[in-house]
């Protein structure tokens, strides 16, 4: 495979930013569960060592977002239902504790770059742009972590979210009905805006269930090539 990936026209990807490539391309829904991740393929479509992959692969194992096994490489993991299922629940203990953080000390500057997040979003979903969408989606979720200002909630909730989409690609489908929905963050925001921390709340707890309650056994997608998962339709750049 004589295509590479570059970060940057000069020089190969650092390590951090080949590890960051991988991950959006889990976030982006591009990397399904259970795909290959061969040190070689990947050295040569980053234009790197394979010592270097080998310690990204390490990296994303031990953030249980690759599963490595003995004399069989690296694969993307694919979690359990249960897991899916505690991953989520999880998730609805974590965000609820970040709006009752939130909701005391949010500013009308914070309420008014959610509100423009929020009209990305619906835009993005407007021009068919679902790539964008989704990651204004998530990125939603993390901006109230942020907000919220409680550096322990937010590593705890970015360390989930990225590997929800692994849940949502095993045992959902990568269709729009299993992805958080515009109208629900907006209803979200509403809330904190009155400082109403139960109906807060309650919508987040809702929005999360509704994906939830769908998690079940699917069977394995088909294969595709390793190279056309990790580059997105547009030119790559590490994030």
């Amino acid at each position: 495979m004589s295509a590479q990936i570059h970060t940057t026209a000069a020089q190969p990807p650092s390590e951090d930013e080949v590890l960051r490539h991988i991950e959006q391309a889990v976030l982006d829904h591009r990397l399904a569960p259970g795909t290959k991740l061969k040190e070689v393929q990947l050295a040569n479509l980053f234009g790197v060592k394979r010592g270097l992959i080998r310690k990204v692969l390490t990296r994303l194992a031990h953030s249980r977002l690759v599963e490595q096994t003995p004399n069989r490489g690296a694969r993307v993991a694919r979690p359990s239902v249960k897991e899916g299922r505690d991953l989520f629940a999880t998730r609805r203990v974590i965000e609820s504790a970040i709006l009752q953080t939130l909701i005391d000390t949010v500013s009308e500057q914070d309420l008014q770059r959610l509100r423009d997040m929020l009209r990305q979003e619906q835009q993005a979903y407007q021009q068919g742009d679902s790539a964008r969408a989704l990651a204004l989606s998530v990125d939603f979720h993390r901006q109230l972590a942020r907000m919220a200002g409680n550096g322990v909630l937010e590593t705890y909730l970015n360390d989930i979210i990225r590997r929800t989409p692994l849940v949502i690609l095993a045992h959902l489908g990568d269709d729009s009905e299993n992805r958080c929905r515009n109208h629900e963050h907006e209803a979200i925001v509403d809330a904190i805006a009155r400082r109403d921390v139960d109906t807060a709340v309650t919508v987040m707890n809702e929005h999360l269930l509704q994906i939830e309650s769908k998690i079940q056994h699917k069977p394995e997608p088909r294969k595709t090539d390793l190279a056309s998962l990790l580059r997105p339709e547009s030119a790559v750049q590490a994030r």
